[in-house]
């Protein structure tokens, strides 16, 4: 695995800025956000594909759009377990609260606050899992070109178990690189944000740039992965929906 190139092959596109900009702004931009996922997918089967330029260009939009609209619905239904974890605690406390009062009432309300935190320290760990397991099931879809790929359990953990240590280090190192660059955002962000009239376009620019380039980042280190699995990706292959 090559680790700096994940950190430096955008700047090999002689349009990154261009690219990146636009996809800052896609990236903001409620409904309209769901063709950055896409761009994505786009982004996996270029490094994949073994592509001198990865990043990918903003044409075809709309399949673009559609592609990360399908991802985003797939991630709603993996976040379920999460989201019933935390609905638990919540109904039989306020079904408590509403039938008991005085003294049972306070002791029931430290019992069920303690309840919550042990929901809330699960909630923690399958948030966790699914971060590790999300660019597997990204993998999946984009070498196999359908939906139904995103809930194909055996093949997606198979992507993960081949390579393992590969696949450890890509998510630890994602993770680390993802606060290091949110730190130097931050910093410079705040020293031009004292600019006057034109900081604070600045910062929004910079910030928005950085979270692109985060991603950039956390795409290349996975594919890399995919790539040493799969058999080879043409970067103009059509996603079948």
């Amino acid at each position: 695995m090559d680790i700096g190139k994940s950190f430096s092959f955008p700047f090999q596109d002689e349009r990154w800025l261009s690219k990146s900009l636009i996809g800052a702004i896609v990236a903001a931009v409620p409904i309209v956000n769901f063709a950055w996922l896409g761009y994505l997918v786009d982004l996996v089967r270029n490094v994949m594909a073994g592509s001198t330029t990865p990043l990918p260009e903003w044409g075809d939009f709309g399949n673009k759009w559609v592609r990360g609209l399908l991802l985003t619905f797939a991630s709603m239904i993996y976040a379920i377990p999460a989201i019933i974890l935390a609905c638990i605690p919540l109904t039989m406390l306020g079904g408590f609260s509403a039938t008991q009062q005085g003294e049972w009432s306070d002791q029931l309300g430290g019992l069920f606050a303690g309840v919550g935190g042990i929901f809330a320290c699960l909630i923690a760990v399958y948030s966790l899992f699914l971060t590790f397991i999300l660019p597997a099931i990204y993998i999946n879809y984009a070498r196999n070109s359908t939906f139904a790929a995103l809930f194909e359990f055996s093949r997606i953990m198979k992507i993960i178990s081949e390579e393992l240590s590969k696949y450890a280090t890509a998510w630890v190192v994602s993770l680390l690189a993802g606060i290091v660059v949110g730190l130097v955002v931050g910093l410079v962000t705040g020293l031009v944000g004292w600019i006057p009239c034109v900081g604070w376009v600045l910062a929004i620019l910079i910030g928005a740039v950085g979270s692109v380039y985060t991603f950039y980042i956390y795409g290349h280190l996975f594919w890399q992965v995919g790539a040493a699995q799969g058999k080879p990706l043409s970067p103009s292959t059509d996603i079948t929906l």
